[in-house]
């Protein structure tokens, strides 16, 4: 007898349906499996073997022939294990009468029987609802990443035993109630910007770039708050709409790091070593292709701390990504397409020493030490930042000031304002921030005055500026203008938006 089951594979972030065809015949006792499965696909056969007779239930001692279709795509991964059980099961006719329909099956299996969770089954999810399937079995270990997704039938199950009570009707499981999603705002409650002292520019620096999308760039001697400043991003940034949370979720997932919660609430902030590899930053791997840090990120910040520490390959890998919001990853696994739509954020020092430029300590560093320090960063790259903002030392008094801050609410209450702003204004672009302007959207909504070209103008030929920079001035002057808002970028948001390129001053 011949039994078909459907399970799911994954390709990037998307789902691929996988039709599990097994057929018992008589013959020698032989098991084969056939449709390119890996070898954790192959070594199934045993987990399957073992979980069948720990649950009581018997192992067909035919002549077992498994096929994976379709056969051209690689099978990868343990999620196969129940799909393959209940295959056996139907095919050996031991569920004999049941109907398994259009139900997908998705779980690891463990020698006794047990149901282990996948990742990645979010995205498989999703994928295969689109599909038209609308009814699941999962691992019971899975149902928080389940539970937000409405229209379909998903049952959670902690054994195959539960499984087949299921199927024959003798012990129905219970399908997952389906929650709504709620943001979550506290999860960075230590790191608010009531606590930074002084830096009133840097501050500034921070609500421009998240109420515009904009990249920033930190540079100031050790010990200034730098990555203090960069730890407060998060808490200034719009909540997740669902659609974000699901898709931030979908990648998390198939990195096998999404929390206990089941979804992602709050903005990805990801910090990687500088010593991080390529592979690592931008993804990849021997067989299975994984999100790296750059997709990690999506929808919220990278930050780089110590910027020229990174490997300059590394740095260079960023290039694309920071223009098209994607990374089209290539191995031997196959090519994937991530999102890689962050914000960055990065800090140096203004030289090997820290010192330079420092009103309060002296710089050791020698003009040939500084410039091939400052080298390590490429221009290429640093045009790609929008907002450049020096951090200088504090002085005692304002660290032990009793003044009270503006707090991250604040601040995130004037992000809102002009992120809605931009949404009215790029709801028939396909658009949401100011950073991801085109050359349409420059010239339809950021037209100059005269005094605020002659402005630009002067900087351009002065601080011998790209056209990429040019451009970048121009999209910071539009969210300081929706920051004000005003509906005309004038000659002061200009001018302001000039000052955000120190290192094009002192480079």
């Amino acid at each position: 007898m011949i039994a078909k089951i459907v399970c799911y594979a994954l390709n990037g972030l998307e789902g691929v349906p996988v039709e599990v065809e097994t057929d018992v015949n008589r013959g020698v006792p032989a098991y084969d499996m056939v449709g390119l499965p890996d070898a954790a696909v192959k070594e199934s056969k045993e987990r399957v073997r073992s979980a069948l007779k720990n649950s009581g239930l018997l192992f067909p001692m035919n002549r077992i022939t498994i096929n994976f279709a379709p056969a051209d795509i690689k099978k990868e991964g343990a999620s196969f294990d129940l799909a393959v059980a209940v295959s056996l099961l139907k095919a050996s006719e031991q569920l004999v009468g049941v109907n398994v329909g259009k139900t997908v099956f998705l779980g690891e299996l463990a020698l006794n029987g047990d149901l282990r969770p996948i990742a990645g089954l979010l995205p498989i999810l999703i994928s295969a609802k689109g599909h038209g399937f609308t009814r699941f079995i999962i691992p019971a270990e899975n149902a928080k990443e389940a539970r937000f997704l409405g229209g379909a039938e998903i049952y959670p199950a902690r054994s195959l035993g539960e499984v087949v009570g299921h199927l024959v009707g003798t012990s129905p499981i219970e399908p997952l109630d389906t929650i709504s999603y709620i943001p979550s705002s506290n999860a960075y409650t230590s790191a608010d910007l009531k606590f930074v002292k002084g830096q009133p520019m840097a501050r500034r620096a921070l609500e421009i770039a998240v109420a515009g999308g904009h990249n920033l760039l930190m540079i100031g001697p050790p010990g200034t708050g730098k990555t203090m400043l960069a730890r407060c991003l998060p808490t200034i940034m719009p909540d997740l709409t669902f659609e974000e949370a699901l898709e931030i979720t979908k990648i998390h997932s198939v990195a096998g790091v999404l929390g206990a919660e089941g979804i992602v609430c709050e903005r990805p902030f990801r910090t990687p070593h500088h010593t991080a590899t390529t592979v690592a930053m931008c993804g990849g791997g021997n067989k299975v292709v994984h999100p790296g840090e750059i997709s990690l990120a999506h929808g919220g910040v990278l930050f780089l701390d110590e910027l020229p520490e990174y490997k300059r390959s590394t740095l260079e890998a960023l290039r694309q990504p920071l223009e098209d919001g994607v990374i089209t990853v290539s191995r031997a696994g196959g090519t994937v397409t991530f999102p890689a739509r962050f914000m960055l954020c990065a800090s140096m020092n203004p030289c090997p020493c820290g010192n330079y430029g420092s009103s309060e300590r002296a710089c050791t560093c020698t003009p040939a030490e500084i410039r091939r320090y400052r080298r390590k960063v490429s221009g290429p790259l640093l045009d790609r930042i929008d907002l450049q903002v020096e951090v200088d030392d504090i002085d005692y008094d304002d660290l032990t000031s009793d003044t009270e801050q503006e707090t991250s609410a604040a601040v995130k209450e004037r992000v809102d304002g002009a992120r809605r702003i931009q949404t009215a204004r790029f709801g028939d672009y396909g658009i949401n921030t100011n950073a991801e302007m085109g050359e349409r959207e420059l010239a339809e909504f950021c037209a100059l005055t005269r005094e605020g070209d002659d402005i630009l103008r002067a900087a351009f030929e002065r601080m011998h500026l790209s056209a990429r920079a040019r451009a970048r001035i121009i999209k910071v002057a539009r969210t300081i203008a929706d920051l004000d808002k005003s509906e005309y970028i004038l000659p002061k948001h200009v001018f302001e938006a000039v000052s955000y390129r120190i290192y094009d001053k002192i480079g």
